[in-house]
């Protein structure tokens, strides 16, 4: 294991930063992870507008949730979620990150 996917085990681990969650893969079983949340609003421009909206970001981790795909299902304190548009992994390749909408 190298330092980055050390450091990466001890934010998810860190009961301040990270928290329990369901993964359900679309048509599987359901599996226990740990994500982080990223960020809880999004700020657009439109023109001279500025648009507000809740977002529901999180990071997985590539080694609890290899291959998450858009439609997949995650529930955090019995908020039923799923993943929209495509995930993106990080440059070390050892965190997703998802956005979310409500199931």
């Amino acid at each position: 294991m190298n330092a980055f996917a050390a450091a990466v085990g001890v934010l998810f681990d860190d009961p301040n930063i990270g928290r329990d969650a369901v993964y359900i893969a679309d048509g599987g079983t359901s599996k226990l992870v740990r994500v982080v949340a990223r960020r809880a609003d999004a700020i657009t421009d439109f023109g001279d507008a500025r648009l507000w909206s809740e977002t529901t970001r999180i990071d997985l981790r590539v080694a609890e949730v290899p291959a998450p795909r858009p439609g997949d299902r995650i529930e955090i304190d019995g908020d039923s979620f799923l993943i929209q548009g495509d995930p993106v992994r990080d440059r070390e390749r050892l965190v997703w990150t998802v956005d979310l909408r409500p199931a």
